[in-house]
């Protein structure tokens, strides 16, 4: 019994001295499950911070889903991987750009609306981009004889072809213009009904202009306009120091509550320490291999689910202190205690988990960050609390501590 308890107990130590220096090193050059393969928010890493307003009307949710969906693909065919793209009220969309310093060159290269329209001499729009299913830079020829040009070619779905075959026959030997983002980029004159999906926009393209173009429009023509509401630039200095700053308040208040927990609880006080380095490994590991997108409140989540924790552990503890008390031994101390703690700690952490859920739902840009990682944090908590400070108590006691002062600050003493 006594020598399991010590390899139980020597378990634990190392388990919590591997997962701290797999959180530091990581795995690999690409440092997988380390702090390092962390993915770094905005105010941490520096970069833009850009919101778009619906330019004309006030979109529907789907067409808001659309514009999102759309606009961060066009972030990910850019290499902006650790883009963050969400919705910000009804009508506006806030995208944030860690590692970017030239804000304009940004909004330049993933604001382009390419919203692009075929209207008749009217006015009146006959399709728009959604209607198109591809788009290709190709070399054309008009005519025999005539000089080769770079086009786009375009193939419509099967709603679009119908409405350009439409719009084609209802519109013989007049023009229908190709407008993109309200600048006509094309104007032919429909000399024949176009009823096989396909067509070609035609204008004064180099290679690199046209092959842009086709770009553009296959990266999807969003559903409606947008205009730039505000743009925020974040150095890369600032976010630096507040990362620092995070981080030493973050290490110096975690090693207040370790020498608290030694102090005030003893041998519990230990077992709880040894749980919570578990715990900020765990934590790290997860934030890591699951590339959460860690930011300045991110951080205060996890010190907050630090701090509760602590704090389920002063619960059971307290249980504990309440078991001696009364007479009861060590042993069954260990156990009553967990059982009566685990009502208040699962209500009190499920209510904070609720809260995280909503803000996650609710909530934008940082919100999230601070919402994901205090429900990771408050999930691994109650993981750690009851079941790993549990372990390490169990394994303290089967060594052979008997005397309850060892544990908790008693008056009465207790048999083991």
């Amino acid at each position: 019994m006594k020598a399991r308890s010590i390899l139980f107990l020597a378990l634990a130590v190392v388990i919590a001295a591997g997962l701290s220096v797999l959180s530091y090193f990581g795995i690999g050059e690409s440092h997988i499950m380390g702090v390092q393969n962390i993915r770094q928010g905005l105010d941490l890493m520096g970069g833009v911070s850009i919101v778009y307003r619906a330019a004309s009307y006030t979109p529907s949710s789907s067409e808001m889903n659309d514009a999102i969906r759309l606009i961060r693909r066009r972030l990910d065919n850019k290499n902006y991987t650790e883009a963050e793209v969400g919705a910000q009220g009804t009508d506006q969309i806030r995208v944030d750009i860690p590692g970017v310093e030239d804000a304009e060159q940004a909004v330049s290269e993933i604001g382009a609306t390419a919203l692009l329209s075929f209207k008749d001499e009217d006015g009146n729009t006959l399709l728009s981009g959604n209607d198109i299913a591809g788009a290709e830079r190709q070399m054309y020829t008009p005519s025999q004889g005539a000089a080769s040009q770079y086009v786009v070619a375009l193939e419509f779905k099967p709603e679009g072809t119908q409405k350009f075959a439409d719009a084609t026959t209802n519109n013989l030997n007049k023009t229908i213009s190709i407008f993109l983002d309200n600048e006509m980029i094309s104007s032919p004159t429909v000399n024949a009904a176009i009823t096989d999906g396909k067509a070609v926009i035609e204008g004064s393209f180099t290679s690199e202009s046209a092959e842009y173009l086709a770009r553009t429009i296959r990266e999807g023509s969003l559903p409606f306009a947008l205009e730039v509401l505000s743009i925020n630039n974040v150095g890369a200095k600032l976010g630096a120091t507040a990362l620092n700053g995070s981080i030493l308040a973050g290490l110096i208040g975690t090693g207040i509550v370790l020498l608290f927990m030694l102090i005030i609880y003893r041998t519990s006080g230990l077992a709880a320490n040894i749980a919570l380095v578990i715990y900020v490994g765990i934590v790290l590991v997860l934030l890591s291999l699951f590339r959460v997108t860690l930011t300045l409140p991110g951080i205060a989540g996890i010190i907050l689910s630090i701090g509760m924790a602590v704090d389920a552990n002063v619960i059971i503890f307290e249980r504990f202190k309440e078991e001696i008390t009364i007479g009861r031994s060590i042993r069954s101390s260990v156990d009553s205690s967990f059982k009566r703690a685990f009502p208040a700690i699962l209500d009190s952490n499920v209510t904070t988990l609720i809260a995280a859920a909503v803000l996650f739902w609710l909530g934008t840009g940082p919100i999230k960050g601070f919402a994901q990682t205090l429900a990771i944090g408050i999930a691994v908590s109650m993981f750690t609390a009851l079941f790993i400070t549990r372990f390490i108590l169990r394994s303290l006691v089967g060594i052979g501590i008997s005397n309850p002062r060892m544990f908790v600050p008693v008056k009465k003493e207790a048999q083991a």
